[in-house]
């Protein structure tokens, strides 16, 4: 720890560390992404960008932890799915002249190489609204087929998240994450076709979901609603 109480960075060999962090929201419509905005040098006339939520490691943490640490910054959430899913190293990666002007109003060594470790999270859009963390200006959720170019590599970084998310998706059934605790079939069938972006035979996806059996049928119904009152599920606990 420094006299100021804050870790210093990890430097390995003139390479720095850092974890991004790609957190997907559902809100019954849209696939969202939780972006932030780059916080405003001194210098005004330096363009700021959008990216996904990261950071530097710090000097004696995990990655795991500085992955958490980022989150609980925007989130103030603990426990939430977070998932490491890929490494991104390519040599000039934030070497870029828009990425380069921004990076010198911060870094000491704007220059050096950075390694980062990607991890995605799923978070449910009601439990929490996003906030502004020490290293951005703002942060809010944007339609993940349709988000805007982004600092360094990051747009390639939330297309990786999402094909993990959509292997995932399939093989292990975490799409309950992105729901409220309890939801009806068609709720889910239209998060499995928005994750997957595409259109699924509503019989055929029924009937595969419940030989999954990873869902517990409630003698519940929806409320509230002007059609015929579907029948509620909540995810079966191991």
């Amino acid at each position: 720890m420094t006299s100021k109480g804050i870790k210093p960075k990890i430097e390995t060999q003139g390479m720095d560390i850092s974890v991004d962090c790609v957190v997907f929201g559902f809100d019954n419509d849209q696939l969202k992404v939780l972006l932030i905005e780059q916080k405003q040098p001194i210098d005004t006339s330096i363009k700021t960008q959008k990216a996904v939520p990261g950071d530097l490691v710090m000097d004696n943490e995990s990655l795991d932890e500085a992955a958490a640490r980022i989150l609980k910054e925007l989130t103030s959430l603990k426990g939430i799915y977070l998932k490491q899913f890929f490494a991104f190293g390519d040599p000039n990666r934030v070497r870029g002249l828009k990425d380069q002007q921004w990076l010198r109003t911060f870094r000491v060594n704007p220059e050096r190489r950075v390694l980062t470790v990607g991890y995605y999270s799923l978070v449910k859009l009601s439990e929490f609204k996003p906030k502004a963390a020490n290293f951005a200006g703002n942060a809010y959720w944007v339609d993940v087929y349709n988000i805007p170019s982004l600092a360094f590599d990051h747009n390639e970084i939330v297309h990786k998240a999402l094909l993990m998310l959509r292997h995932e998706l399939m093989a292990d059934h975490i799409g309950f994450e992105l729901l409220p605790e309890k939801f009806t079939l068609s709720q889910l069938q239209k998060l499995y076709e928005i994750i997957l972006d595409k259109k699924l035979d509503k019989r055929n996806f029924r009937k595969n979901i419940l030989r999954t059996e990873t869902l517990t049928p409630l003698k519940e119904k929806q409320q509230g609603v002007l059609h015929k009152p579907a029948q509620l599920f909540k995810r079966k606990l191991k």
